[in-house]
């Protein structure tokens, strides 16, 4: 069985990783198109994966069994609009991972009614270590749900979520996430610093402690909870410090600092024509 034609528009990091991913997975490359304003950028992809390679939005549609939104999110209306004479008579599969655009937006944007994917995927995704959360309307198919999942796990895991309105909540744990661990590996190494470690030590003792902390996560059947109650001894040294952690609220801080990315998820998709 011939493998579903698939149009990324938008040839930017997010696109080449997911093209890379499928390419390597085994997706046959001429099987991949991508549509870009940038010729440097066309011809990067091209040489690179093999994949086709334009600038032509409406004429790549045509061909296409399924068409990835690519693109940045101020620029969600103005494409979707261009494409929408070129779906007029088809109903592609449409996949966006514009952040923060709601998908009745897309719909009204394209004057389409067919299947659409709406996808939160963050930027470990650029190296096949991501996750995505993936939301369809009532017109996507059991088929067409393997498709949109087999595109997204190309940048790594994938869960689906029930409501659209969840994707907010995702944004502020996992979209938003890679930056909250990434200024705690900062503050650590900067305590290392401080303590005398060379930087260099510091930052590899930090970022190798927080692999293998989240492979044991991910590899473990216990719960965080547990791991941590496992590895913390009473009146020990890691016990010295989540006291110190709980002392300053943490729990709680983290709890606002979701809300907040979630509810800015909120405006931000009300701001990008979501209402």
């Amino acid at each position: 069985m011939e493998r579903e034609r698939i149009l990324f528009i938008g040839g930017g990091n997010m696109a080449r990783s997911l093209i890379g991913g499928l390419v390597a997975g085994g997706w046959p490359a001429g099987r991949i198109g991508v549509t870009d304003p940038s010729p440097e950028q066309r011809e990067r992809l091209a040489s690179r994966f093999g994949v086709t390679a334009s600038e032509d939005n409406r004429s790549a549609v045509a061909e296409a069994d399924v068409v990835v939104l690519a693109v940045k999110p101020q620029l969600m209306e103005q494409v979707c609009q261009d494409l929408a004479p070129a779906l007029a008579e088809r109903q592609p599969l449409i996949v966006s991972i514009a952040a923060g655009v709601r998908m009745d937006a897309i719909a009204r944007w394209l004057a389409y009614d067919g299947p659409i994917v709406r996808c939160m995927p963050n930027t470990p995704s650029l190296v096949q270590a991501g996750i995505t959360a993936l939301f369809p309307n009532d017109r996507v198919s059991e088929d067409q749900r393997s498709t949109a999942e087999s595109i997204l796990r190309a940048g790594g895991s994938v869960i689906w979520v029930d409501d659209e309105q969840l994707m907010d909540t995702v944004t502020g744990i996992s979209g938003s996430g890679p930056a909250y661990f990434f200024r705690m590996m900062e503050a650590m190494e900067e305590a290392g610093v401080a303590r005398g470690l060379p930087r260099d030590q510091a930052r590899l003792l930090v970022i190798e402690t927080a692999l293998g902390a989240a492979r044991m996560a991910l590899e473990s059947e216990d719960d965080p909870g547990t791991l941590r109650q496992n590895v913390t001894s009473k009146g020990g040294t890691t016990a010295a410090a989540l006291d110190t952690f709980e002392a300053g609220g943490l729990a709680d801080l983290v709890d606002r600092a979701v809300g907040a990315a979630a509810d800015r998820a909120a405006e931000l998709g009300d701001q990008l024509g979501g209402k």
